[in-house]
């Protein structure tokens, strides 16, 4: 509750600094607009916002669950062979080299400007985070733990699954929860390099066109959307990842 207290807190404070600036500098509108005003545009513009909006969220819920998926199916076949860990970590670690901004032109040329492009940027850009926290976490599992089950005969992959795998929930949670504040973004770039449809776009549309405040809009309702996200992605992960069970 202390927590809820001091977001809203800081949410408050900075909207009143956001007017004050605009009331005292008394910038124009189509450069900086009021908080006020922003309201009025997301009241009004409510219907073209929601309809861009939800072809947003539909991208980014895509593309976190089958970049979560990939992920764990990833850090779990590397973390049963030394061969693919030697062979395949080092492409995993050139692919967060590659600035994602290059490859969203490519995705848009291979995979079109519909939403399946959008969905592999938003899986590009937390399947690493997912998979290495997933992988760490795998390799970490207590050593007394190991010998135990090995002394009592157990195999590799029941070792794997009855051991291993429980006791890195943990590090797979802590990759879903980083996961769900970057898909956004990944969908969202996806959507400026090519789209007719989405947040991104209707941002752009709006920018090219002046209309600052309906820009402003449609950022306040992609952030309200990614807190409220991480916000389920973390309980559920606390429920079902973080159990010490």
């Amino acid at each position: 509750m202390r927590a809820v207290c001091f977001f809203f807190g800081s949410l408050i404070f900075g909207v009143c600094i956001w007017q004050a600036v605009v009331t005292l500098t008394g910038v124009p509108r189509f450069i900086l607009p009021s908080p006020t005003l922003v309201v009025q545009t997301l009241w009004k513009s409510r219907a073209l916002i929601s309809e861009h909006a939800l072809i947003t969220f539909g991208e980014v819920l895509s593309g976190l669950v089958l970049g979560t998926a990939l992920g764990a199916i990833s850090a779990i076949a590397l973390s049963a062979s030394r061969n693919a860990r030697d062979l395949l970590k080092p492409i995993l670690v050139f692919s967060q080299a590659v600035p994602v901004f290059a490859l969203a032109p490519l995705l848009t040329l291979w995979f079109g400007y519909g939403i399946w492009s959008k969905i592999v940027m938003a899986l590009l850009i937390i399947y690493f985070p997912v998979t290495s926290a997933f992988l760490d976490a795998l390799m970490r599992t207590p050593r007394g733990w190991l010998d135990l089950a090995k002394v009592m005969g157990g195999s590799s992959r029941r070792i794997l699954w009855l051991i291993r795998i429980p006791a890195a929930l943990p590090g797979l949670a802590s990759g879903v929860r980083l996961a769900a504040v970057y898909a956004p973004i990944g969908a969202i770039i996806g959507e400026w390099v090519g789209a007719s449809r989405g947040l991104g776009y209707l941002m752009l549309l709006a920018n090219g066109r002046a209309k600052t405040d309906l820009m402003f809009a449609a950022l306040i309702v992609l952030a309200v959307f990614t807190i409220v996200l991480h916000f389920l992605v973390d309980r559920l992960a606390t429920k079902y990842l973080d159990r010490p069970d």
